[in-house]
């Protein structure tokens, strides 16, 4: 990361332009001086040094040791990219992350082979998304995009939308799910008076058969919020194997998109926004009638 000092700059310190022009975490400052990773002008420096207008600062930000993934045979959808992150359109079911319970390809292969390959990979993905989820999902380039990008997520600043077809409806056309939720079975979450704050908002677009077609936005962001949400008021995801019951045409994932991504870019201030239409399959189920079932 290199940074030409400005006018309004000069006489600060490196560690004042680091932490407050260039908003690196105290974290990744410290990490630095222990390894050497500070240079003005060429030459290595202290955290402590003055700058003048004109010199050039560079933060090297080494990538730590981890196992490489392997390349993946299949394309990534990528949607928008530059030189600091990339925000990818993930197709299910394909995991974000590989697991214990997860050992094929995951999209974490798919990323890697985008990109060429790199010496010392890191995924560093920014927002989460369920392998049965399909849908927007942002992933940052090196540590410091990302500890900015994870600044915005759960603020005005990230915005995320979702469309999912669920059995049944909400009485209303439009409203708030303001349930806690804590830990249940297995990795199931349930509603738990006891929890952490979830807020869903929900709008309800279309009315087909026994399926409805809603837009959710998340306020919080807890692990299958959604899921568990429209669930606890009676109207699950349709094929939601968790929460509500598997179906045919939806093998392996259920019919939940992350269809609308805004965000700041943290370095230019351009604000992205981008959309993901519905996938066929998704679309499919809205398109004919369906039986009126109970879940």
């Amino acid at each position: 990361m290199e940074h030409i000092v400005s006018t309004q700059q000069a006489g600060q310190t490196v560690r004042q332009v680091a932490l407050g022009t260039l908003k690196l975490s105290r974290g990744a400052l410290s990490r630095l001086k222990f390894t050497g990773g500070i240079r003005l002008n060429g030459q290595q420096a202290r955290s402590t040094q003055r700058v003048s207008a004109g010199d050039v600062l560079c933060f090297v930000l080494t990538e730590p040791d981890v196992p490489q993934p392997l390349p993946s045979p299949h394309p990534l959808m990528a949607v928008w990219e530059d030189e600091h992150l990339l925000i990818a359109d993930k197709p299910a079911p394909l995991a974000t992350l590989p697991s214990r319970h997860q050992q094929g390809e995951t999209l974490v292969n798919r990323v890697y082979s985008h990109l060429g390959c790199p010496e010392h990979f890191v995924y560093r993905p920014v927002n989460r998304l369920d392998k049965g989820t399909s849908g927007l999902l942002c992933i940052a380039k090196d540590a410091h995009i990302h500890q900015l990008l994870q600044r915005q997520l759960h603020t005005g600043l990230f915005e995320r939308e979702y469309l999912a077809v669920c059995q049944g409806a909400p009485p209303e056309e439009q409203g708030v799910i303001d349930l806690p939720l804590g830990k249940g079975e297995g990795i199931l979450r349930r509603v738990d008076p006891q929890g952490r704050k979830a807020v869903t908002l929900y709008q309800v677009l279309r009315r087909k058969g026994s399926y409805s077609l809603l837009k959710l936005s998340l306020l919080t962001g807890r692990t299958h919020q959604i899921r568990a949400h429209v669930s606890a008021i009676g109207c699950p995801i349709v094929g939601d194997y968790l929460y509500g019951t598997p179906h045919p045409a939806l093998p392996g994932r259920f019919a939940l998109h992350a269809f609308h991504l805004r965000l700041r870019h943290p370095i230019s201030g351009q604000d992205l926004c981008l959309e993901s239409p519905l996938p066929k399959e998704l679309r499919n189920l809205l398109e004919y009638p369906q039986p009126q079932t109970n879940i």
